[in-house]
């Protein structure tokens, strides 16, 4: 077990806080047993106390964003033409709508993003962190893996120009210390004078993505997992002639600006189909790991652990290019402007421009990194309003993810009986990608008084979820459900790791299969016939109602009277899940990088979103 506390729960009183009884897919510690969709029993359990919270915070300076080297520029250069600065009247790169006109300048739109920020994400510190510590001799391997997406640009600078990659300081062991060893820097720490500091917290930048070569992998296993190519051109002489063959490829041709763009930035604008392809996207965002065991070395007769496929689960979906419905991710993630926009301040118009909102759903880090600005490094002109608007924005665009009907509902000898049916309407999983992601089902049944009958899955200030396994014991999940009884019964749609003896896991390279993967598939998509890394695993695998982009769960409420009764039912989105944090948390006494998120963490009251609501009134 990871956590001890002097006392031991009894069976009993953990029934309840684990799900009565129904918290796992198998035992609590131990390999995975086959699911049948029923509870199965929770064991005694120790569980352990968190080590007291430091109170760190992370302390990174502000990088400079108008920069150039032989490989990139900063997003700052591209910024000077294609933001528009000015105010009032005079602002030019503006669509004009009902309640006004919007701004929608290339530079403003992409800074609040999670793709500005992936850098900067203190998550991303506290997993990476953690990783480095539990396997201390793939140090090289998992600061080159864990940048490729995180910190691109680095990442492929330092690859051509034959630099160590390394993000956080070197922590030395006791040992280490008293022999007077020096502690290899790493690039978080280091300030503006630095080129890779500078390179790295530029996220994932303009000319990153617009460098991207069409080189013939896109869409291939070998494009995937940061397999993406940016093509070197070398130049003797920085500056000169050769510089200019570089390409911005973009989604339009015979630019008049092109000279001028050439000029300014180095770059020829350039005609280019993938860059507005889901192949250019699933570059990242589908990623393999490859699983080892707890001494480093390779799990045997285990090629890969499919971390997360957006793209695969995208290509098993209607949306697909060759699908009856097809839509890349930039239709959704960069939708398109019906109205001709400039590129430039006063410059020519452009038909069908792609907005560089790059649309997502974790507001809640975008909420942590809008409160710690100042300690994550975030430019001193990106404004809280700036985030505020970003996450508006993102919580308008969750909310088209799915939606809910209540059918069949009856009261009959003192049940209520009602089926709630999910459609997803995004073209991959819901959630997609990382693991600490979870959906949930809260029901709320209340009389004609306003009084409270029945709840289920109600959150806390905590972030963790009444009646949800993993939420009392991080060693457990809450399993599928095709009915539920019990309000300690919570539907959780989530992917749950295990390692190569079945055990959960928290750790991506130590991960080698799911437990559980019942995240609601897209539409078209076929539970029995698709890739083994987008399958479904656990009790929904064997649920009838589950496939194709809809779930159908039926909740049988005993209920005091006849009626009539008010039925909420919300689906709600959760982008770190308490139960998998609590994993992370407790190595927060000895990895400082865990403290600083945990103290941003607990600072942070934003702990998930609304997906899609729907009421009834039974009687």
């Amino acid at each position: 077990m990871r956590f001890k506390q002097c006392v031991v729960l009894c069976l009993a009183s953990l029934s309840v806080a684990c799900g009565g009884g129904g918290g796992s897919d198998g035992p609590v510690t131990g390999p995975a047993t086959p699911v049948t969709g029923e509870p199965t029993p929770t064991p005694v359990v120790t569980i352990d106390a968190f080590p007291a919270s430091r109170g760190l915070l992370p302390d990174i300076a502000r990088s400079q964003t108008v920069f150039s080297s032989e490989h990139y520029s900063g997003s700052g250069t591209c910024e000077e033409c294609h933001t528009d600065f000015a105010t009032g009247d005079d602002r030019t790169m503006v669509v004009f709508e009902e309640g006004g006109a919007r701004d929608l300048s290339i530079g403003n739109a992409w800074r609040t993003s999670m793709m500005a920020n992936s850098a900067r994400d203190p998550y991303w510190h506290a997993v990476l962190a953690s990783e480095l510590d539990r396997f201390p001799t793939l140090h090289e391997e998992i600061n080159d893996t864990c940048t490729r997406c995180h910190a691109p640009m680095v990442n492929d600078y330092a690859r051509k120009e034959g630099l160590p990659i390394q993000v956080l300081d070197e922590v030395l062991t006791e040992d280490e210390i008293e022999q007077g060893v020096e502690a290899a820097a790493g690039f978080i720490g280091k300030d503006d004078q630095d080129v890779m500091f500078n390179h790295a917290m530029d996220g994932v930048s303009c000319s990153l993505c617009h460098q991207m070569a069409d080189d013939g992998n896109l869409g291939t296993d070998a494009g995937m997992s940061g397999g993406w190519v940016v093509n070197f051109f070398p130049d003797a002489d920085f500056g000169g002639s050769n510089f200019g063959d570089r390409p911005a490829f973009g989604q339009y041709s015979d630019l008049q600006n092109a000279g001028f763009m050439l000029a300014k930035s180095g770059y020829t604008p350039v005609f280019g189909a993938h860059i507005s392809s889901s192949e250019t996207c699933g570059s990242c965002h589908n990623l393999q790991t490859n699983p080892v065991t707890e001494d480093g070395e390779p799990v045997p007769d285990v090629s890969h652990f499919a971390e997360q496929m957006v793209y695969t689960e995208w290509q098993n979906s209607i949306f697909d290019d060759a699908g009856s419905n097809p839509k890349s991710c930039q239709d959704c993630h960069m939708p398109t402007v019906d109205q001709p926009v400039p590129l430039l301040a006063n410059g020519e118009l452009f038909n069908d421009f792609a907005e560089h909102t790059f649309l997502g759903a974790n507001t809640v880090m975008q909420d942590m990194i809008k409160n710690f600005k100042d300690e994550l490094g975030v430019p001193e002109d990106i404004s809280e309003a700036d985030f505020d608007e970003s996450i508006a924005r993102n919580r308008e665009f969750l909310k088209t993810s799915a939606i809910i009907e209540l059918k069949n509902a009856v009261i009959a000898e003192n049940e209520l009986s009602l089926d709630v049916e999910i459609t997803n309407m995004t073209g991959h999983k819901l959630p997609s990608g990382y693991h600490s992601r979870r959906a949930y089902l809260h029901v709320l049944v209340t009389d004609n008084n306003g009084q409270v009958v029945y709840e289920n899955g109600r959150i806390r200030p905590d972030g963790s979820i009444d009646g949800v396994s993993q939420d009392a014991n991080p060693d457990s999940f809450e399993v599928h459900y095709d009915r539920i009884t019990s309000a300690t019964q919570v539907q959780v749609y989530q992917a749950i790791p295990g390692d190569s003896n079945g055990v959960q896991t928290e750790s991506l390279l130590a991960a080698t299969q799911f437990l559980k993967d019942n995240r609601l598939t897209p539409a078209g998509f076929n539970k029995a016939s698709v890739p083994d890394d987008v399958a479904v695993h656990g009790a929904a695998l064997n649920d009838a109602n589950f496939d194709s982009g809809k779930d159908t769960v039926t909740y049988v409420i005993p209920t005091p009277s006849a009626g009539p009764y008010n039925v909420l039912v919300e689906l709600r989105y959760q982008p770190l899940s308490y139960g998998s944090l609590q994993a992370l948390f407790a190595e927060s006494g000895r990895i400082d990088q865990v403290d600083m998120f945990r103290t941003i963490y607990d600072a942070t009251s934003l702990r998930d979103e609304i997906i899609a609501t729907s009421v009834l009134t039974v009687q």
